[in-house]
């Protein structure tokens, strides 16, 4: 090796050692070469515990789970996946993988995976929103929209005759509420166990069915049943058909249309039929904007009363960009921007523009500076197509008439003179498009 090659050979080992994503390549018989410290840092193996054992010894998952694995057998790449599974140390990690195949003059000479850990920012995504020191009853939701009344009162019916529901809405929509109410409304005398898909595996499954053999008169709700891999969707289809006869109450979620579920097979059919003998669907929080200034009276009802504050309420320049705003992340988005905002209050009064942390500063920065000529030209000499000039000016000037309206679906389409249904239909069809786009 000459010098320069070996001046870039350390700068190559200084700079594995040092990225922030994970760095694993395996040979064609599956022996690590090459494993660094962050890598370590995540799985909790030392390269010397790997050199000189096979992937599927030291990892606790099925040779077709192994992103590694499958790209030795086919070659080809696989980008942006992602993985959960136990490391070393007992720990449930959850990583999104690019992992490549290494050729030599044509031949394939092995596998390297690079994998960014997102274990803390799918706890975030995924935890349900903040549970109350009381238990959630129908009462304690504080959401006054047309589509949150009608979610109300259909599950107060299902929870009169302890009907088995389905609820249907993105994450951080409050599905966990009014499983909670469902529960503490159908009369039930036992325990509400909650069972959260994501990243559970059978072992939990088990152990649920054996709490409820002990006490059968509790309710049973597991969220986003859509997360849960296939093997495991049987398997609790299994074992909730077991306890289907005794006093047990069943009610399940999953985050999109469950039709959609079924055909991409990412859910059963017999498991969408056991819990869907009552479905019911709620709506994301740009939908329903009238919902916010409720939700964030309620947050900080709770925040004076358990900290002492004196925040009564947002001044008006957040209450508008709030209202502005599409929250993403739905009401749990905007609990985590009442949490952060409030951790810097002392005797404010109010939440201002000064307390938004600044990404969320960052994010909205752009909302309301479009334009109607903003959409008529492509660049400062084109035209736009007119079928894309049209499908522009119909968004801008649809959510111009949300936003007058404070996000409030039947008196914006009262003032465009269309139906409720016609519109709610073309603001789903345009956040579909920009979706897909």
């Amino acid at each position: 090796m000459s010098a320069s090659e070996k001046d870039l050979s350390l700068f190559y080992q200084f700079a594995v050692e040092r990225v922030a994503v994970g760095i694993h390549a395996i040979d064609t018989k599956g022996k690590t070469i090459l494993y660094n410290d962050k890598m370590k840092e995540i799985e909790g193996f030392d390269f010397e515990e790997l050199a000189d054992r096979s992937l599927l010894e030291m990892f606790r998952f099925d040779q077709h789970e192994s992103t590694l694995l499958q790209v030795l057998q086919s070659g080809m790449p696989v980008s942006n996946r992602k993985q959960t599974y136990w490391n070393r140390k007992g720990q449930e990690i959850t990583t999104i993988n690019d992992t490549y195949p290494v050729f030599d003059h044509g031949q394939l000479v092995g596998a390297i995976e690079i994998s960014q850990d997102v274990t803390t920012l799918e706890k975030v995504v995924y935890q349900p929103l903040k549970k109350y020191e009381e238990p959630i009853t129908f009462n304690s939701i504080s959401a006054i929209s047309d589509s949150m009344q009608q979610v109300i009162a259909t599950a107060q019916k299902a929870a009169m005759i302890k009907l088995p529901v389905l609820l249907i809405g993105e994450a951080g929509t409050g599905k966990e509420l009014i499983a909670e109410a469902i529960h503490f409304a159908s009369s039930s005398e036992g325990q509400l166990h909650t069972l959260y898909c994501h990243g559970t595996d059978q072992e939990k499954i088990d152990r649920l069915g054996l709490d409820l053999a002990e006490h059968p008169s509790g309710t049973i709700y597991c969220e986003r049943i859509d997360l849960l891999s296939l093997p495991l969707q049987e398997h609790l289809l299994k074992m909730a058909k077991s306890r289907a006869t005794s006093d047990t109450y069943f009610i399940a979620s999953v985050g999109e249309d469950p039709v959609d579920l079924i055909s991409s097979e990412k859910l059963l059919k017999e498991l969408y039929y056991f819990f869907s003998a009552m479905t019911i669907q709620l709506e994301p929080l740009r939908n329903r904007k009238e919902d916010i200034v409720p939700f964030v009276e309620d947050y900080l009802s709770r925040h004076r009363m358990h900290f002492g504050s004196i925040v009564s309420g947002l001044d008006a320049e957040v209450e508008e960009l709030f209202l502005s705003y599409d929250w993403p992340g739905n009401l749990k988005e905007l609990e985590l921007i009442l949490d952060e905002a409030t951790s810097l209050l002392t005797t404010q009064e109010k939440i201002t523009y000064q307390l938004l942390p600044q990404h969320f500063k960052a994010k909205t920065q752009k909302i309301g500076s479009a334009t109607p000529e903003d959409f008529i030209f492509h660049s400062r000499k084109d035209l736009l197509p007119l079928d894309d000039y049209l499908r522009e000016a119909e968004i801008y000037y649809l959510q111009k008439a949300m936003d007058l309206h404070r996000g409030n679906v039947t008196k914006a389409a009262s003032a465009l003179g269309m139906s409720r249904q016609n519109l709610q239909y073309r603001l789903r069809k345009i956040k579909k498009n920009e979706a897909q786009g």
